[in-house]
């Protein structure tokens, strides 16, 4: 059965392998999900001002947030996807009320 290690990157520093950190391994992509999620949705809130656009709200998460991904570990898992400005672009919506239809985390 694979593991799932989560990473984060910086996106302030992208591509800077020194800015990246290992935030915990995981035995179910579940778990993995949704620590990828709790990370983009914190560097959300930090970064969301009253008033602000979901298109601002979504450049600044992609200039300075958490850049959360998965490795699988252990195994193998052809079939886990996860991909933290996709899902930040779809929070930013919910966050700015664009789309009430999108959960809240």
């Amino acid at each position: 059965m694979p593991r799932y290690k989560v990473m984060v990157d910086d996106n302030f520093h992208y591509e800077d392998p020194e800015e990246r950190s290992e935030q915990g391994v995981y035995e179910t992509a579940e778990e993995a999900l949704a620590a990828c999620r709790r990370i983009v949705d914190q560097s959300l809130q930090e970064c969301y001002r009253p008033g602000m656009s979901a298109q601002t709200l979504y450049d600044y998460y992609t200039s300075f947030g958490d850049d959360p991904f998965v490795v699988v570990v252990d195994g193998v898992d052809r079939d886990f996807k996860f991909s933290a400005w996709s899902y930040a672009e779809q929070r930013c919506r919910a966050i700015c009320g664009l789309d009430p239809a999108t959960p809240e985390g």
